[in-house]
């Protein structure tokens, strides 16, 4: 018995002293972290329109409060960028907010759509990452995976959000060289602190 407590006092003992060296070190990582430049969020297409969205189904209401909670209280964390497709997606066809849309996605940066971009589009398609309209979703993830974005933001759960397409998307990336961003909603990075 005495030499069980013996253990467990000498366990606690090294415990203490562990927290003792390792705490400074924890610290000195969190302020190194702190001085990192905030992560950088293409805004897809989606974002925007479901800001403003009016149709009644609970999933399309919940979708737009978590957008909005999202782009009201945890936006300014980021540096968030879209692009001239999002603008020209958002200004095709005629819903009844449109405007607002426009509006709103104008207000962020917009990344140009370079050669490497639709170099990369292409081979998105042919490798079967997206489908092969190449002003579709393989031209957001792109853009977002060319100019080093670390978050792709989107409601598009069939093919950029969707856990099942990650890893192929992966692959491919990996073989062309390019980071992926991470494919979230706005609900995903509600927790995410920087």
């Amino acid at each position: 018995m005495l030499a069980r407590r013996y253990s467990v006092s000498n366990s606690m003992n090294e415990s203490r002293g562990w927290h003792i060296h390792v705490k400074p070190l924890f610290n000195k990582a969190v302020s190194m972290i702190r001085k990192l430049p905030p992560a950088m969020i293409y805004v897809e297409t989606t974002i925007f329109s479901f800001y403003y969205e009016t149709r009644t189904d609970p999933e399309i209401i919940a979708q737009r409060q978590w957008t909005q909670q999202w782009w009201n209280t945890r936006r300014s964390s980021y540096d968030i960028v879209t692009s001239v497709a999002v603008l020209d997606e958002l200004d095709r066809g005629d819903y009844p907010h449109k405007a607002a849309s426009l509006a709103l996605a104008r207000k962020v940066p917009s990344v140009p759509i370079s050669d490497e971009v639709r170099d990369v589009v292409k081979v998105y398609i042919r490798h079967h990452v997206m489908p092969s309209n190449p002003a579709g979703d393989a031209l957001h993830l792109a853009i977002a995976s060319c100019t080093g974005c670390n978050y792709l933001l989107t409601w598009n759960c069939q093919h950029l959000a969707n856990a099942n397409k990650f890893g192929h998307i992966q692959r491919v990336n990996a073989m062309i060289g390019l980071r992926i961003p991470y494919l979230v909603t706005p609900l995903e990075l509600m927790g995410v602190s920087q």
